[in-house]
Protein backbone atom coordinates (compact mmCIF):
# COMPACT_ATOMS: atom_id res chain seq x y z
CA UNK A 1 0.00 0.00 0.00
CA UNK A 2 1.43 3.75 -1.15
CA UNK A 3 1.93 5.71 1.91
CA UNK A 4 1.45 9.35 1.68
CA UNK A 5 3.82 11.99 3.60
CA UNK A 6 4.36 16.06 3.05
CA UNK A 7 8.02 17.80 3.33
CA UNK A 8 8.81 21.07 3.66
CA UNK A 9 12.31 20.47 2.12
CA UNK A 10 13.46 22.06 -1.11
CA UNK A 11 12.34 19.52 -4.34
CA UNK A 12 15.53 19.30 -5.26
CA UNK A 13 17.01 18.14 -1.80
CA UNK A 14 15.17 15.47 -1.30
CA UNK A 15 16.38 11.22 -1.54
CA UNK A 16 13.83 10.20 -4.11
CA UNK A 17 13.82 7.55 -6.83
CA UNK A 18 12.41 10.51 -8.90
CA UNK A 19 11.15 13.99 -8.50
CA UNK A 20 7.93 15.04 -10.07
CA UNK A 21 7.20 18.56 -11.85
CA UNK A 22 3.99 20.30 -13.70
CA UNK A 23 4.73 21.86 -17.18
CA UNK A 24 1.41 23.47 -19.25
CA UNK A 25 0.97 24.76 -22.72
CA UNK A 26 1.54 28.43 -22.54
CA UNK A 27 0.66 30.95 -25.17
CA UNK A 28 4.46 30.96 -26.39
CA UNK A 29 5.10 27.80 -25.55
CA UNK A 30 5.56 24.84 -22.44
CA UNK A 31 5.34 26.65 -18.91
CA UNK A 32 6.91 25.15 -15.94
CA UNK A 33 4.38 25.23 -13.42
CA UNK A 34 4.77 26.61 -9.36
CA UNK A 35 6.01 23.81 -7.12
CA UNK A 36 8.99 23.64 -9.42
CA UNK A 37 11.26 26.62 -8.71
CA UNK A 38 14.30 25.14 -6.75
CA UNK A 39 14.53 22.43 -10.21
CA UNK A 40 14.34 25.74 -12.62
CA UNK A 41 17.11 27.50 -10.62
CA UNK A 42 19.28 23.86 -10.80
CA UNK A 43 18.46 24.15 -14.73
CA UNK A 44 20.54 27.97 -14.29
CA UNK A 45 16.79 28.80 -15.77
CA UNK A 46 16.72 26.43 -18.72
CA UNK A 47 14.36 23.62 -18.12
CA UNK A 48 11.63 24.81 -20.17
CA UNK A 49 13.90 25.05 -22.69
CA UNK A 50 15.32 21.07 -22.45
CA UNK A 51 11.87 19.90 -22.29
CA UNK A 52 10.76 21.59 -25.51
CA UNK A 53 13.82 19.99 -27.55
CA UNK A 54 12.54 16.70 -25.52
CA UNK A 55 9.36 17.26 -27.40
CA UNK A 56 7.21 18.24 -24.26
CA UNK A 57 4.51 20.70 -24.98
CA UNK A 58 2.67 20.15 -21.21
CA UNK A 59 -0.39 18.94 -22.92
CA UNK A 60 -2.51 16.95 -20.01
CA UNK A 61 -1.83 13.31 -19.52
CA UNK A 62 1.85 13.71 -21.21
CA UNK A 63 4.71 12.39 -19.12
CA UNK A 64 8.12 13.14 -20.12
CA UNK A 65 11.67 11.96 -18.02
CA UNK A 66 14.71 13.40 -18.02
CA UNK A 67 17.98 13.06 -15.46
CA UNK A 68 17.38 15.48 -12.78
CA UNK A 69 19.91 18.64 -12.38
CA UNK A 70 23.47 18.42 -11.21
CA UNK A 71 23.00 18.67 -6.70
CA UNK A 72 19.68 16.85 -6.97
CA UNK A 73 19.35 14.36 -4.65
CA UNK A 74 16.78 12.28 -6.72
CA UNK A 75 18.78 10.85 -9.80
CA UNK A 76 15.36 11.09 -12.17
CA UNK A 77 12.99 14.08 -13.08
CA UNK A 78 9.69 13.47 -14.68
CA UNK A 79 7.38 16.42 -16.02
CA UNK A 80 3.57 15.81 -15.95
CA UNK A 81 1.18 18.03 -18.34
CA UNK A 82 -1.36 20.43 -16.54
CA UNK A 83 -2.68 21.04 -20.06
CA UNK A 84 -3.67 24.47 -20.86
CA UNK A 85 -1.64 27.30 -18.64
CA UNK A 86 -4.27 29.57 -16.72
CA UNK A 87 -4.20 32.45 -14.76
CA UNK A 88 -4.01 31.92 -10.91
CA UNK A 89 -3.96 28.47 -9.48
CA UNK A 90 -4.76 25.28 -11.40
CA UNK A 91 -7.74 23.38 -10.65
CA UNK A 92 -8.41 20.49 -8.30
CA UNK A 93 -8.76 18.04 -10.65
CA UNK A 94 -6.00 18.82 -13.17
CA UNK A 95 -3.47 18.46 -10.09
CA UNK A 96 -5.05 15.18 -8.99
CA UNK A 97 -4.84 13.43 -12.75
CA UNK A 98 -1.21 14.77 -13.11
CA UNK A 99 -0.53 13.07 -9.61
CA UNK A 100 -2.02 9.97 -11.23
CA UNK A 101 -0.18 9.96 -13.95
CA UNK A 102 2.73 10.43 -12.20
CA UNK A 103 2.54 7.53 -10.13
CA UNK A 104 1.58 5.34 -12.44
CA UNK A 105 4.45 6.35 -14.57
CA UNK A 106 6.87 5.31 -11.95
CA UNK A 107 5.73 2.13 -10.65
CA UNK A 108 8.03 0.06 -9.17
CA UNK A 109 9.80 3.09 -7.72
CA UNK A 110 10.03 3.24 -3.80
CA UNK A 111 9.84 7.20 -3.01
CA UNK A 112 8.84 9.62 -5.44
CA UNK A 113 8.34 13.17 -4.58
CA UNK A 114 5.67 15.28 -5.97
CA UNK A 115 6.79 18.84 -6.71
CA UNK A 116 3.73 19.93 -8.35
CA UNK A 117 1.57 23.10 -7.13
CA UNK A 118 0.76 22.74 -3.96
CA UNK A 119 0.36 26.16 -2.41
CA UNK A 120 -3.12 25.88 -1.08
CA UNK A 121 -4.43 22.88 1.48
CA UNK A 122 -7.06 22.25 -0.91
CA UNK A 123 -4.07 21.67 -3.30
CA UNK A 124 -2.47 19.37 -1.36
CA UNK A 125 -5.19 17.37 -0.64
CA UNK A 126 -5.92 16.75 -4.84
CA UNK A 127 -1.82 16.11 -5.54
CA UNK A 128 -1.89 13.57 -2.62
CA UNK A 129 -5.54 11.83 -3.76
CA UNK A 130 -4.56 11.82 -7.20
CA UNK A 131 -1.01 10.12 -6.54
CA UNK A 132 -2.50 7.56 -3.99
CA UNK A 133 -5.20 6.59 -6.37
CA UNK A 134 -2.81 6.45 -9.64
CA UNK A 135 -0.55 4.29 -7.58
CA UNK A 136 -3.72 1.48 -7.52
CA UNK A 137 -2.60 -1.71 -8.92
CA UNK A 138 -4.73 -4.92 -8.60
CA UNK A 139 -2.54 -7.94 -9.05
CA UNK A 140 -4.75 -10.47 -6.82
CA UNK A 141 -4.79 -12.97 -9.31
CA UNK A 142 -1.83 -12.01 -11.48
CA UNK A 143 0.69 -15.05 -11.39
CA UNK A 144 3.87 -12.93 -12.54
CA UNK A 145 3.41 -9.49 -10.76
CA UNK A 146 4.03 -6.40 -12.69
CA UNK A 147 6.02 -2.90 -11.36
CA UNK A 148 5.04 -2.43 -8.19
CA UNK A 149 2.75 0.92 -7.07
CA UNK A 150 5.15 3.31 -5.51
CA UNK A 151 6.25 2.55 -2.31
CA UNK A 152 6.01 6.15 -0.81
CA UNK A 153 4.65 9.65 -2.10
CA UNK A 154 6.29 12.92 -1.10
CA UNK A 155 4.24 16.02 -1.36
CA UNK A 156 6.48 18.87 -1.12
CA UNK A 157 4.68 22.18 0.40
CA UNK A 158 6.05 25.25 1.70
CA UNK A 159 6.75 25.51 5.57
CA UNK A 160 3.68 28.19 5.65
CA UNK A 161 1.07 26.08 6.21
CA UNK A 162 2.99 22.90 6.16
CA UNK A 163 0.02 22.00 9.51
CA UNK A 164 -2.82 22.75 7.28
CA UNK A 165 -0.89 20.63 4.81
CA UNK A 166 -0.41 17.69 6.49
CA UNK A 167 -4.03 17.36 7.80
CA UNK A 168 -5.14 17.84 4.17
CA UNK A 169 -2.55 14.80 3.39
CA UNK A 170 -4.49 13.25 6.05
CA UNK A 171 -7.73 13.52 4.67
CA UNK A 172 -6.15 12.04 1.12
CA UNK A 173 -4.89 9.25 2.90
CA UNK A 174 -8.20 8.58 4.35
CA UNK A 175 -10.78 9.28 1.42
CA UNK A 176 -7.76 7.42 -0.89
CA UNK A 177 -7.40 4.36 0.62
CA UNK A 178 -11.01 3.73 1.48
CA UNK A 179 -11.63 4.44 -2.74
CA UNK A 180 -9.21 1.63 -3.21
CA UNK A 181 -10.61 -0.54 -1.07
CA UNK A 182 -14.00 -0.28 -3.14
CA UNK A 183 -11.97 -0.51 -6.52
CA UNK A 184 -10.52 -3.92 -4.81
CA UNK A 185 -14.11 -4.82 -3.87
CA UNK A 186 -15.30 -4.57 -7.96
CA UNK A 187 -12.04 -6.09 -9.42
CA UNK A 188 -12.69 -9.53 -7.21
CA UNK A 189 -13.45 -12.33 -9.44
CA UNK A 190 -17.67 -13.68 -8.57
CA UNK A 191 -16.41 -16.92 -7.84
CA UNK A 192 -14.16 -15.14 -4.23
CA UNK A 193 -16.71 -12.10 -4.10
CA UNK A 194 -20.58 -13.56 -3.14
CA UNK A 195 -22.87 -12.31 -0.64
CA UNK A 196 -21.36 -14.08 2.21
CA UNK A 197 -17.99 -13.57 1.25
CA UNK A 198 -19.19 -9.42 0.89
CA UNK A 199 -20.49 -9.45 3.99
CA UNK A 200 -17.51 -11.24 6.01
CA UNK A 201 -15.16 -8.60 4.58
CA UNK A 202 -18.06 -5.86 6.07
CA UNK A 203 -17.72 -7.83 9.53
CA UNK A 204 -13.78 -7.54 9.52
CA UNK A 205 -13.68 -3.75 8.52
CA UNK A 206 -16.17 -3.27 10.79
CA UNK A 207 -14.15 -4.71 13.87
CA UNK A 208 -11.06 -3.22 12.58
CA UNK A 209 -12.55 0.40 12.65
CA UNK A 210 -15.34 -0.22 15.61
CA UNK A 211 -18.36 -0.37 13.14
CA UNK A 212 -21.47 -1.63 14.13
CA UNK A 213 -22.18 -4.42 11.59
CA UNK A 214 -25.62 -6.59 11.12
CA UNK A 215 -25.72 -8.84 8.61
CA UNK A 216 -28.78 -10.89 7.98
CA UNK A 217 -28.98 -13.95 6.34
CA UNK A 218 -31.63 -15.60 3.82
CA UNK A 219 -33.41 -17.65 7.06
CA UNK A 220 -33.27 -13.86 8.34
CA UNK A 221 -34.57 -12.28 5.17
CA UNK A 222 -37.67 -15.26 5.12
CA UNK A 223 -38.78 -14.38 8.38
CA UNK A 224 -38.43 -10.81 7.80
CA UNK A 225 -40.45 -10.80 4.15
CA UNK A 226 -37.51 -9.62 1.97
CA UNK A 227 -39.14 -10.63 -1.15
CA UNK A 228 -37.17 -8.42 -3.09
CA UNK A 229 -33.73 -9.42 -2.21
CA UNK A 230 -34.45 -13.32 -2.03
CA UNK A 231 -36.02 -13.32 -5.12
CA UNK A 232 -33.22 -11.99 -6.74
CA UNK A 233 -31.10 -14.29 -4.96
CA UNK A 234 -32.96 -17.41 -5.08
CA UNK A 235 -31.96 -18.73 -8.23
CA UNK A 236 -27.67 -18.95 -6.88
CA UNK A 237 -26.00 -21.31 -4.94
CA UNK A 238 -24.76 -18.22 -3.09
CA UNK A 239 -27.66 -16.83 -0.95
CA UNK A 240 -28.40 -13.35 -0.24
CA UNK A 241 -27.80 -10.82 2.68
CA UNK A 242 -28.69 -7.90 3.64
CA UNK A 243 -25.69 -5.96 5.56
CA UNK A 244 -25.74 -2.37 7.96
CA UNK A 245 -22.93 -0.89 8.60
CA UNK A 246 -23.18 1.91 10.76
CA UNK A 247 -21.07 4.65 12.40
CA UNK A 248 -22.57 7.04 14.69
CA UNK A 249 -21.17 10.21 16.14
CA UNK A 250 -22.03 11.44 20.10
CA UNK A 251 -22.71 14.95 18.51
CA UNK A 252 -24.26 14.13 15.85
CA UNK A 253 -27.53 16.24 14.78
CA UNK A 254 -28.22 14.86 11.49
CA UNK A 255 -28.45 10.78 9.59
CA UNK A 256 -27.62 9.66 6.64
CA UNK A 257 -28.72 6.32 5.17
CA UNK A 258 -26.61 5.60 2.28
CA UNK A 259 -28.67 1.81 0.33
CA UNK A 260 -26.15 0.00 -2.21
CA UNK A 261 -26.95 -2.46 -4.76
CA UNK A 262 -24.81 -5.27 -4.55
CA UNK A 263 -25.43 -7.41 -7.19
CA UNK A 264 -22.09 -9.82 -7.17
CA UNK A 265 -22.76 -11.14 -10.13
CA UNK A 266 -25.59 -10.53 -13.12
CA UNK A 267 -25.95 -13.00 -15.59
CA UNK A 268 -29.73 -11.45 -15.97
CA UNK A 269 -31.08 -14.55 -14.58
CA UNK A 270 -34.05 -16.36 -16.72
CA UNK A 271 -34.05 -12.99 -18.81
CA UNK A 272 -30.15 -13.96 -19.76
CA UNK A 273 -27.90 -11.77 -20.94
CA UNK A 274 -26.72 -12.25 -24.57
CA UNK A 275 -22.89 -12.91 -24.98
CA UNK A 276 -21.22 -9.62 -25.19
CA UNK A 277 -23.03 -8.02 -22.26
CA UNK A 278 -22.76 -10.49 -19.21
CA UNK A 279 -18.32 -10.76 -18.93
CA UNK A 280 -17.93 -7.59 -16.36
CA UNK A 281 -20.78 -7.96 -14.64
CA UNK A 282 -18.71 -8.77 -11.00
CA UNK A 283 -18.63 -4.74 -11.45
CA UNK A 284 -22.62 -4.95 -10.73
CA UNK A 285 -22.05 -4.90 -6.15
CA UNK A 286 -20.03 -1.21 -7.57
CA UNK A 287 -22.92 0.63 -5.42
CA UNK A 288 -22.35 -1.49 -2.35
CA UNK A 289 -18.94 -1.03 -2.51
CA UNK A 290 -19.12 2.91 -2.73
CA UNK A 291 -21.50 3.02 0.40
CA UNK A 292 -19.48 0.60 2.23
CA UNK A 293 -16.35 3.00 1.16
CA UNK A 294 -17.94 5.60 2.37
CA UNK A 295 -19.28 4.83 5.85
CA UNK A 296 -15.54 3.32 6.78
CA UNK A 297 -14.49 6.84 5.32
CA UNK A 298 -16.71 8.15 7.30
CA UNK A 299 -15.55 7.05 10.64
CA UNK A 300 -12.11 7.10 10.08
CA UNK A 301 -12.64 11.33 9.57
CA UNK A 302 -14.72 11.27 12.92
CA UNK A 303 -16.95 12.87 10.66
CA UNK A 304 -19.88 14.41 13.35
CA UNK A 305 -22.51 12.97 11.32
CA UNK A 306 -24.82 9.41 12.11
CA UNK A 307 -23.97 7.39 8.85
CA UNK A 308 -25.48 4.15 7.64
CA UNK A 309 -24.84 1.86 4.86
CA UNK A 310 -27.13 -1.10 3.85
CA UNK A 311 -25.62 -3.00 1.15
CA UNK A 312 -28.24 -5.57 -0.28
CA UNK A 313 -26.34 -7.97 -1.77
CA UNK A 314 -27.98 -10.89 -3.76
CA UNK A 315 -26.55 -13.16 -7.18
CA UNK A 316 -28.60 -12.96 -10.12
CA UNK A 317 -28.48 -16.20 -11.73
CA UNK A 318 -30.83 -18.74 -14.04
CA UNK A 319 -31.76 -22.12 -12.45
CA UNK A 320 -34.57 -24.14 -11.92
CA UNK A 321 -35.75 -22.37 -8.83
CA UNK A 322 -34.85 -18.82 -10.03
CA UNK A 323 -37.81 -15.92 -10.55
CA UNK A 324 -39.52 -16.20 -13.64
CA UNK A 325 -40.86 -13.32 -15.74
CA UNK A 326 -44.73 -13.28 -14.73
CA UNK A 327 -43.72 -13.69 -10.81
CA UNK A 328 -44.96 -11.72 -8.34
CA UNK A 329 -42.79 -11.10 -4.89
CA UNK A 330 -44.29 -9.18 -1.74
CA UNK A 331 -41.48 -6.91 -1.15
CA UNK A 332 -40.21 -5.87 2.03
CA UNK A 333 -43.03 -3.25 3.59
CA UNK A 334 -45.68 -5.37 1.97
CA UNK A 335 -45.87 -3.88 -1.74
CA UNK A 336 -46.31 -6.44 -4.26
CA UNK A 337 -44.31 -6.72 -7.80
CA UNK A 338 -44.74 -8.43 -10.84
CA UNK A 339 -41.33 -9.62 -12.31
CA UNK A 340 -41.70 -9.08 -16.22
CA UNK A 341 -37.66 -9.01 -16.77
CA UNK A 342 -35.09 -10.77 -13.98
CA UNK A 343 -32.42 -8.42 -15.69
CA UNK A 344 -34.15 -5.80 -13.68
CA UNK A 345 -33.27 -6.90 -10.61
CA UNK A 346 -31.04 -4.34 -8.74
CA UNK A 347 -34.33 -2.46 -8.32
CA UNK A 348 -35.74 -5.26 -6.37
CA UNK A 349 -32.98 -5.35 -3.82
CA UNK A 350 -32.89 -1.52 -3.60
CA UNK A 351 -36.10 -1.17 -3.03
CA UNK A 352 -36.40 -3.80 -0.13
CA UNK A 353 -33.34 -2.03 1.45
CA UNK A 354 -34.78 1.42 0.83
CA UNK A 355 -38.01 0.39 3.22
CA UNK A 356 -35.78 -0.86 5.59
CA UNK A 357 -33.44 1.96 5.55
CA UNK A 358 -36.52 4.30 5.78
CA UNK A 359 -37.54 3.07 9.29
CA UNK A 360 -34.88 4.22 11.38
CA UNK A 361 -35.90 7.96 9.73
CA UNK A 362 -33.07 9.32 8.66
CA UNK A 363 -32.83 12.56 7.54
CA UNK A 364 -31.78 11.75 3.83
CA UNK A 365 -31.75 8.44 1.76
CA UNK A 366 -29.01 8.32 -1.20
CA UNK A 367 -28.95 5.12 -2.72
CA UNK A 368 -25.97 4.34 -5.57
CA UNK A 369 -25.93 1.43 -8.21
CA UNK A 370 -24.84 0.37 -11.44
CA UNK A 371 -28.24 0.28 -12.46
CA UNK A 372 -29.33 0.72 -16.11
CA UNK A 373 -27.68 0.30 -19.14
CA UNK A 374 -30.08 3.16 -20.33
CA UNK A 375 -28.20 5.84 -18.13
CA UNK A 376 -24.97 4.85 -19.80
CA UNK A 377 -26.61 5.59 -23.76
CA UNK A 378 -28.03 9.24 -22.05
CA UNK A 379 -24.54 10.21 -20.21
CA UNK A 380 -21.75 8.33 -21.05
CA UNK A 381 -19.11 6.38 -19.59
CA UNK A 382 -17.92 9.06 -17.50
CA UNK A 383 -20.97 10.60 -16.37
CA UNK A 384 -23.28 9.78 -13.43
CA UNK A 385 -26.96 10.02 -13.29
CA UNK A 386 -28.93 12.28 -10.05
CA UNK A 387 -32.53 11.50 -9.36
CA UNK A 388 -34.14 12.85 -6.17
CA UNK A 389 -37.72 13.64 -4.89
CA UNK A 390 -36.28 16.99 -3.51
CA UNK A 391 -35.08 19.34 -5.91
CA UNK A 392 -32.48 20.99 -3.35
CA UNK A 393 -31.00 17.59 -2.71
CA UNK A 394 -30.37 16.56 -6.18
CA UNK A 395 -29.35 20.23 -6.91
CA UNK A 396 -26.71 19.80 -3.64
CA UNK A 397 -25.51 16.03 -5.25
CA UNK A 398 -24.45 17.29 -8.36
CA UNK A 399 -22.74 20.67 -7.55
CA UNK A 400 -21.22 18.16 -4.45
CA UNK A 401 -20.12 15.86 -7.38
CA UNK A 402 -18.77 18.58 -9.07
CA UNK A 403 -16.64 20.09 -6.58
CA UNK A 404 -14.62 16.45 -5.62
CA UNK A 405 -14.06 15.84 -9.45
CA UNK A 406 -16.99 12.86 -10.36
CA UNK A 407 -18.95 14.00 -13.04
CA UNK A 408 -23.13 14.06 -12.89
CA UNK A 409 -26.05 15.73 -14.31
CA UNK A 410 -28.95 15.76 -12.86
CA UNK A 411 -31.75 13.84 -14.49
CA UNK A 412 -35.74 14.32 -14.20
CA UNK A 413 -38.27 12.06 -12.41
CA UNK A 414 -41.26 12.50 -15.20
CA UNK A 415 -45.00 11.57 -13.46
CA UNK A 416 -46.27 10.37 -16.66
CA UNK A 417 -43.40 7.42 -17.01
CA UNK A 418 -45.01 5.93 -13.87
CA UNK A 419 -48.44 4.78 -15.70
CA UNK A 420 -46.88 1.92 -17.42
CA UNK A 421 -45.09 0.52 -14.03
CA UNK A 422 -48.19 0.89 -11.83
CA UNK A 423 -50.35 -1.05 -14.95
CA UNK A 424 -50.06 -4.64 -13.92
CA UNK A 425 -53.07 -6.66 -13.34
CA UNK A 426 -51.70 -9.15 -11.06
CA UNK A 427 -49.52 -6.67 -8.69
CA UNK A 428 -49.32 -3.43 -6.98
CA UNK A 429 -46.12 -2.69 -9.77
CA UNK A 430 -44.18 -4.13 -12.28
CA UNK A 431 -40.55 -4.13 -11.93
CA UNK A 432 -40.52 -2.39 -16.20
CA UNK A 433 -42.13 -0.07 -17.63
CA UNK A 434 -41.79 1.83 -20.33
CA UNK A 435 -39.05 1.05 -22.57
CA UNK A 436 -37.88 4.41 -23.74
CA UNK A 437 -36.47 6.57 -20.71
CA UNK A 438 -35.56 3.53 -18.73
CA UNK A 439 -32.75 4.81 -16.60
CA UNK A 440 -35.83 7.53 -15.40
CA UNK A 441 -38.15 4.48 -14.81
CA UNK A 442 -36.00 2.55 -12.66
CA UNK A 443 -35.83 5.81 -10.83
CA UNK A 444 -39.49 6.38 -10.32
CA UNK A 445 -39.77 2.69 -9.84
CA UNK A 446 -37.27 3.33 -6.50
CA UNK A 447 -39.38 6.31 -5.68
CA UNK A 448 -42.52 4.33 -5.02
CA UNK A 449 -40.95 2.55 -1.67
CA UNK A 450 -39.52 5.84 -0.17
CA UNK A 451 -41.23 6.60 3.06
CA UNK A 452 -43.47 9.73 2.87
CA UNK A 453 -41.40 12.56 3.96
CA UNK A 454 -37.78 11.46 3.56
CA UNK A 455 -35.58 13.40 1.53
CA UNK A 456 -34.08 10.72 -1.13
CA UNK A 457 -31.93 10.81 -4.15
CA UNK A 458 -30.64 8.38 -6.58
CA UNK A 459 -27.19 7.66 -8.16
CA UNK A 460 -27.10 5.62 -10.97
CA UNK A 461 -23.52 5.31 -11.70
CA UNK A 462 -23.61 2.64 -13.98
CA UNK A 463 -21.15 4.56 -16.55
CA UNK A 464 -18.35 5.75 -14.49
CA UNK A 465 -17.96 2.60 -12.31
CA UNK A 466 -16.26 0.55 -14.58
CA UNK A 467 -13.82 1.76 -16.59
CA UNK A 468 -13.34 -1.23 -19.76
CA UNK A 469 -10.89 1.19 -21.39
CA UNK A 470 -7.18 2.01 -20.79
CA UNK A 471 -5.95 4.19 -17.17
CA UNK A 472 -6.01 7.85 -17.75
CA UNK A 473 -5.23 10.22 -15.35
CA UNK A 474 -5.59 8.97 -12.04
CA UNK A 475 -8.69 6.27 -13.26
CA UNK A 476 -7.37 2.32 -13.48
CA UNK A 477 -8.70 0.12 -15.79
CA UNK A 478 -10.77 -1.44 -13.58
CA UNK A 479 -13.56 -1.02 -10.56
CA UNK A 480 -13.12 2.82 -9.81
CA UNK A 481 -14.68 3.77 -7.01
CA UNK A 482 -17.41 6.24 -8.48
CA UNK A 483 -19.16 7.82 -6.10
CA UNK A 484 -16.95 7.55 -3.28
CA UNK A 485 -15.87 11.16 -2.84
CA UNK A 486 -19.11 12.36 -3.54
CA UNK A 487 -20.43 10.54 -0.21
CA UNK A 488 -17.94 11.55 1.56
CA UNK A 489 -18.25 15.26 0.85
CA UNK A 490 -21.94 14.70 1.27
CA UNK A 491 -21.58 13.47 4.90
CA UNK A 492 -18.70 16.19 5.65
CA UNK A 493 -21.12 18.94 4.75
CA UNK A 494 -24.25 17.44 6.41
CA UNK A 495 -21.81 17.32 9.50
CA UNK A 496 -21.02 20.96 8.92
CA UNK A 497 -24.88 22.09 8.78
CA UNK A 498 -24.16 23.12 5.19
Amino acid sequence: MTALSVSTSSAVSLRADALVIGVAKGPKGLVVASGAEAVVEAFEGKLAEVLTTLGATGAEGEAVKLPAPAGAKAPLLLAVGLGEAVDGPFGAEELRRAAGVAARTLAGSKKVALALPAGSADEVEAVALGGLLGAYAFGAYKGEAGKAPVAELVVVVERKGSKDAKAAVERATVVGEEMNRARDLVNTAPNDLNPKSFAAIAQAAGKEHGLKVEVLDEKALAKGGFGGILGVGVGSANPPRLVKVAYTHPKAKASLAFVGKGITYDSGGISLKPAGHNETMKCDMAGAAAVFAAVVAAKRLGLQVNVTAWLALAENMPSGSATRPGDVLRMYGGKTVEVLNTDAEGRLVLADAIVKAGEEQPDVIVDVATLTGAMVLALGNRTFGVMANDEALRTKLHETAGAVGEQSWPMPLPADLRKGMVESTVADLANMGERMGGGLVAGLFLQEFVAEGTAWAHLDIAGPAFNEGGASGYTPKGGTASAVRTLVRFAEDTAAGK
